[in-house]
């Protein structure tokens, strides 16, 4: 029993039902023309019902129209801010203008599915109250009241009894309709495919962007942050001024290049629709084998073919995963032998970066960290690959992007 009387409590149950209501204001505009509302006969309430339908087909043509019926929807006939039970989900329902053909119909029958149920709910709310009326009138001791029930002298107390009950059966019908017209706004007013279709893709775009920034940082803040870690353990360790003075000048500098990145990132999260600026590319990549020689390595770097002639997002994304890979060997493996091989070949760009295994370290399985997981993202989005592992007792990362 509480549970059926819950609707009384809920304020979706009256904004629903006065969105219903609405409704029914055409059909009875047109009914005050014709046939008139003077005594009307069933027959006279079916065309009533019909006169307005090609009115409604002929507005739901106009494309502001769908939305203005989304907006109404969404706020009368689901919970919201006006509701006393919240609700946070999505309804479902669009409030764009119609896009296509398909949209408009679905307009159209949605707008003579609100006249009929309008029409039809005003018409059970007139017959409902008349009744509840006539029984509160009998219960206070009036004979001449009109009504389906006959009049019972000295039984008022059974009319008062029987007053609330037209009421409470009518609230339960407009709830109910109400259920039903909220559902059928979501097959009729929710976003048609072409919509959904946008919607996913504009969602696809911000989830590569947050990616892109993220793999952005990662690389840029945590190669700095490594080097100058340790650039600044090995010069506590030698205790020479000349070394200290290298080791910061170092610091400054990967510091200086990591805060122009940092500030280039978030120049385009402050500013949508700025360009991203210029990115360092792998012709620059001197500037990371600087570094990573500066933090103590021995690198060896093999370089050939034209890195200049590159296609720049090629050459930019081989740019970062060069420095994550150096980031990578200083931070788990220390000052050790470096090997550095990138060849530009006719149709592919190849990058090598190989190291001895240090022997307290652990070796990263084959899903790898943020870093080597950034680096396999990156290849993969430009269609190519990259490898990483144990290989003759040296760690080898190989990546291979087409040109």
């Amino acid at each position: 029993m509480p549970g059926l009387l819950l609707p009384l409590t809920r304020a979706v149950t009256y904004t629903r039902w006065l969105h219903v209501l609405v409704g029914a204001i055409v059909p009875f505009a047109c009914a005050m023309v014709y046939p008139g509302l003077n005594d009307p006969s069933p027959h006279d309430w079916l065309l009533v019902s019909v006169l307005p339908v090609p009115l409604a087909l002929a507005v739901a043509l106009v494309p502001s129209i769908r939305r203005a019926e989304g907006l109404q929807a969404r706020l009368m006939l689901f919970p919201g801010p006006h509701a006393r039970v919240r609700n946070e989900e999505d309804p479902g329902i669009s409030t764009v203008f119609s896009a296509s053909w398909t949209d408009r119909w679905a307009t159209g029958v949605w707008l003579v599915l609100r006249l009929e149920a309008g029409l039809a709910l005003a018409l059970v709310t007139n017959t409902l109250l008349t009744l509840a009326l006539s029984l509160a009138g009998a219960a206070s001791g009036e004979s001449d009241v009109t009504g389906p029930l006959p009049y019972v002298p000295d039984a008022s107390w059974i009319y008062a009894l029987l007053a609330p009950v037209p009421v409470l059966v009518l609230v339960m019908v407009a709830a109910g309709v109400g259920a039903l017209m909220a559902r059928a706004a979501r097959r009729l007013l929710g976003p048609s495919v072409k919509q959904r279709l946008a919607e996913l893709e504009e969602r696809t775009e911000q989830l590569l962007e947050r990616n892109e920034i993220a793999r952005e940082l990662h690389d840029t803040l945590g190669h700095a942050l490594t080097l100058a870690v340790v650039q600044a353990g090995a010069a506590r360790a030698a205790g020479d001024p000349d070394f200290t003075g290298r080791a910061l000048e170092a610091i400054e500098e990967t510091g200086r290049a990591a805060l122009e990145d940092l500030d280039r990132v978030l120049s385009v999260l402050r500013e949508k629709g700025r360009p991203a600026g210029t990115r360092p590319a792998l012709d620059e990549a001197g500037r990371l084998l600087d570094s990573a020689r500066s933090s103590g390595a021995q690198v060896d770097a093999e370089v050939t073919g034209p890195l200049e002639h590159l296609p720049g997002p090629v050459s930019r994304e081989a740019y970062r995963m060069l420095q994550e890979a150096l980031t990578n060997v200083v931070r788990h493996a220390g000052p050790v032998h470096i090997g550095v091989r990138i060849a530009v070949e006719s149709a592919r760009l190849r990058l090598e970066v190989r190291n001895p295994l240090p022997v307290t370290a652990s070796v990263t399985g084959a899903g790898g960290g943020r870093g080597l997981r950034g680096i396999r993202e990156r290849a993969a989005l430009l269609g190519g690959e990259a490898r990483a592992g144990q290989h003759g007792g040296h760690w080898l990362l190989r990546v291979d992007l087409p040109l």
